[in-house]
Parts: structure tokens; sequence; C-alpha cells
């Protein structure tokens, strides 16, 4: 390889990696090089908002992790699915923009995080924005994420907001403004119709400049260490093996699963975990893939009587046909969605402080994270409804010493008594919206659950079935400085110099929302104390 030698190498071209690859490449001085595990997002179903159905059981561009089968779950094997391209999970997620709630962050900075309270965070958020309804106190323009309301605006959505109102929740025109508690219509990370990933976003308009280096279906096998600096990495770049060096820093943004994985294969993590692999620790911290957090979701499924619901029942070919006549030539209609055009942010009971459950609203009868094709012949209506703040905590580990592997991935959900009654509450929540009288229409008969399940214990029982997550995983390399936390508040690991962590792996606490836009904003923050800390240390 001819140019082998870097000033900061990254790892994972996902929605932290795309920000980082920007910002540290802006100087022309430093020589960046970037590396992701997939293929390029070349892909009109990375472009195309319809296209998440495919990329969900998509190998080339789609981890497809699988955890370990869940005692709290049956011994199910809860599918993981995280991106695998340019954008990372930004190129394969439903794009809906959201931050969390404000104490979210204010918790971060109470535990000793310096530098995270929201107040902290809210100008990388606004930086990284390109709000299309225009600058405000909590949004900003001219940022790469483009943020838009829907272009499809499927006409059942309004009506779940009219159903919202009608349980008694507010209305909120903006869930990333000043209320975010209520019901209403998500924007998405979309541009004229199309996804605006975070490599759409920060990537794709840098990749000239010629300090920049990327590197496609490039899988890293370790961390090469000098002492206790990380002076580079070995990876399989379309098969041959190579060493590349870093003269300032290694920093990984491949995500909560990879990651820790990757600090184990490389010698930090816990040192019974070092020792089951036969791996020589350089750093033992217990913390590196513990702590996983992730929102615990369930889905209510109604069949519709009527052929308003999206569906590949013949009564919706014709409406299919046209719709995707509309995005071919304006970029509009039901081939733009998000699926999950409105929801809402409420409280499972009136002595929360914050609202404790999102709701995500689909015109469609949805199984098994849409895998399950018999269900999108059926016309319907699902609910989601997920817990914000879980107090269940899973953990990532290693299957081998195998950098091929897959890592072993324990999601743990449901197992804290607390999570399993607020989700009781939770199913009995989406119950009443979807039998409020502005759905009556759709509304013929329950699927999931079942109508016999009413009783605390059979609603448990259809938990422990059936309840998925929503593909946010956080919190296994965590933010902190107690003896289980990886990284300090500027995103260093703890022991060892020259590497950093920066990805939703490094939130203390799952935010409550979906985390695609704080992973973004993590990776700007991140980018300037980067720049700082390395000019500090050149005086």
């Amino acid at each position: 390889m001819n140019n082998s030698h870097f000033d900061y190498i990254i790892v994972g071209a996902g929605s932290a990696g795309s920000v980082l690859a920007n910002r540290l490449s802006a100087n022309p001085a430093n020589r960046v090089c970037l590396l992701e595990a997939g293929p390029a997002d070349d892909s009109v179903l990375v472009r195309c908002p319809m296209g998440v159905v495919a990329l969900m059981q998509s190998k080339a561009r789609n981890w497809l992790f699988n955890s370990v089968p869940q005692p709290s779950q049956h011994q199910r094997e809860i599918f993981c699915p995280r991106g695998k391209t340019l954008g990372g999970s930004s190129a394969v997620n439903a794009m809906l923009y959201i931050r969390g709630h404000r104490s979210d962050y204010d918790h971060w900075a109470a535990l000793g995080n310096e530098g995270w309270s929201f107040d902290e965070v809210l100008p990388y958020f606004k930086a990284t924005q390109n709000q299309e309804r225009g600058e405000s106190e909590y949004h900003g323009v001219g940022g790469g994420l483009n943020v838009a309301d829907s272009r499809s605006n499927h006409p059942i959505g309004p009506c779940f907001i009219e159903a919202g109102k009608q349980a008694g929740y507010p209305v909120t025109d903006d869930f990333n403004g000043a209320q975010q508690e209520g019901v209403g219509a998500y924007q998405a990370t979309q541009i004229n119709g199309e996804r605006c990933s975070a490599a759409r976003g920060f990537l794709h308009p840098v990749l000239e400049r010629p300090n920049l280096t990327l590197f496609t279906e490039a899988r890293v096998q370790r961390l090469l260490f000098e002492g206790k600096r990380a002076s580079g990495i070995e990876v399989r770049i379309k098969g041959k093996l190579e060493r590349l060096s870093a003269s300032k820093e290694v920093i990984l943004s491949g995500g909560s699963f990879n990651s820790p994985q990757l600090l184990m294969l490389s010698g930090i993590g816990p040192a019974e975990e070092l020792a089951r692999h036969q791996i020589e620790p350089v750093q033992v911290l217990p913390g590196v893939g513990q702590n996983l957090q992730e929102h615990v979701d369930i889905v209510s499924v109604v069949k519709s009587r009527h052929s308003g619901p999206f569906s590949l029942h013949p009564s919706s070919w014709w409406y299919a046909s046209r719709e995707l006549w509309r995005y071919i030539t304006q970029r509009r209609g039901f081939f733009s969605t998000t699926f999950v055009e409105s929801g809402g942010f409420i409280k499972s009971s009136p002595d929360k402080e914050v609202p404790d459950l999102q709701l995500q609203f689909i015109p469609m009868a949805m199984d098994d994270h849409g895998r399950n094709l018999s269900f999108l012949f059926v016309r319907g209506l699902s609910l989601h409804n997920c817990l914000l703040r879980p107090q269940s905590r899973g953990s990532v580990t290693l299957n081998s010493r195998d950098p091929e592997a897959d890592p072993r991935i324990d999601l743990n959900m449901l197992s804290h008594p607390e999570d399993m009654s607020t989700m009781i509450r939770a199913v009995r929540i989406s119950r009443e919206l979807l039998r409020q009288p502005a759905l009556k229409r759709w509304n013929d008969e329950e699927v999931f659950p079942r109508a016999d399940q009413e009783g605390d214990e059979e609603i448990a029982e259809f938990l422990r079935e059936k309840a998925n997550h929503v593909y946010h995983p956080v919190g296994t390399c965590k933010m902190g400085q107690d003896e289980m936390a990886v990284v300090d508040s500027r995103l260093r690991v703890h022991g060892v110099t020259g590497l950093r962590v920066v990805d939703a792996s490094i939130m203390p606490t799952l935010i409550g929302g979906n985390t695609n836009a704080p992973t973004i904003m993590i990776g700007a923050k991140a980018a300037d104390m980067i720049l700082a800390d390395n000019a500090r240390a050149a005086e």
C-alpha cells in the first residue's frame, strides 16, 4: 500500500464516523483515514425511503446480528440489525429526527461528564442540522443533515394524532422544540424525498479532499499498540491484510456492538473475558461491553375493514402504482415515507416527570421487524410503544477471538420487573389509542395482543412472546469516571493514549428518543475536542 501512514484513523463510516471524517479533514494538514466494513452506499434501496424494507434483510449492507437466546423472553434470539455501508445505521434506519429530552443530557452532566449538558450540546445539534422549517432557538440551518417534514402525508397519520387528542394527550408540532410531550407528526432526515444519511450529509461532499482516504470493505482485525499508546490498526481490505499507522489518534466509531468487540479483541476489556479467549491484556477495563441498554418495544396490530392502510393486498395495488409514479416523477408520496409518519412521547402514568414512552404509528400491519412477509398482505394498523429509559441492562462480549465472528449480544430486556410493569401499562395505552373514534373506521379486530390477553399476566406473556426493540443500542463503552466507565468526558479510553470511542456506545444512559441525531451530535462535539486536544499537545 502506497499510503499507510495517517494522523487520524477512524474505524466506522456511520453516523459519527462520517461527521468526524468531515470535520477532521477540513484542515488540509490532517491526514485522515476512514474505514468502513461494508460497501459503498450507491444503491437505490438506500436513497429511496421505502427501501428500508429490503435493507432489513440485506446481507451486503446490514450486519444482521442476533442476540443469544433470551431467558426473559422465552429463549428467543432477538434480531439486531445494524447498518454496514457508508452512513452506517443512518443508511438503513427509519430516518426519524429526534434528539431526546433536555433532562437526558443534563443527567449525563450530573453524572460528572463535563460539557454534556443540554445547553452545551444544543449548539452541535443546531450546527449539524439544516432545518427546512428555518432557524430558531432549537434549530439550525446550513448543516449537513437535512431535516424535513413528510412528503408522504399518508391520510391515516392525522387520524392517529386526532386519536391521541381524543385519548387526552396534548399535541406538539415539534418533538425537538420547547415541549417534547404530546402526539404529532415526525420530521425525517430526508432531502427532496430521498434519504439524507450521515454519509450523504457529511461524507460525500468532502470525498474529493486529497487528505481524506476512504476504504470500504475494510474489516479491522485489531488495534496496534506501542506500550499503552494506540499506534494503528491491522485491517483486512477487500481480503488483503494491511497495517495502517496513526501518529495522533485511532478513533472507534463502530457502534455499540462493534466498538466494544474490537476493544476486547485488541486487549482492552474485562480481565475474565480477555482470559477466556487467550487475549493478552493491554488495559483491563471491566466496563467494556457492559451497560448495554436498548429501547424495548411492543407492537400492537389491528386488522382493518377498509383499504386505507398500505399493504400488498390487491385492494392496494392501484394506490401503490400511483404512489410509485408520484415518487418517480415528484419524489413525493408513500415511497418517500418513513413508515412512522406520526407518533408521540407520553407518560405511562401521571407521576412521571418526563415522557417515558414513545409511540410510533404505522398505517400497515407489521410483524417481526417487517420480515414476516405474509403480514404485508394484511390490511391493518400497527402501533409501536417503546420504553424510553429501561432499567434492564445487557452486555456485549466475544463469541471467539476471531475478528470475523459476530459479537455475543445479550440484550437482557424485560429482566427488570419495573420494565415489565411499565410495558404492561404501555400495551393498555396502545389498545386505548387504537380504539379511539378517529381510528374506529380502520380497527376491525385485534391481532396482537389477542383479544383474550386482557389481564396483567396475559399481557406479560404477550410481551415475552413478542417484545422486540427499535434499534437504539447504547452504553457499552460508557462515558464517566467510575470503575465501569470506558471513556472520559472527552471520549478518551481510560488507561491508554491515542485512542477514543466516538459513537452511541459512549452514552452512559439511553436518551428519550431515537439515537441517530444524538450520535451525529456526538461526532461533531468529539471532532472539536479531538482538534483542540491535539492542538494543545503540539504547543
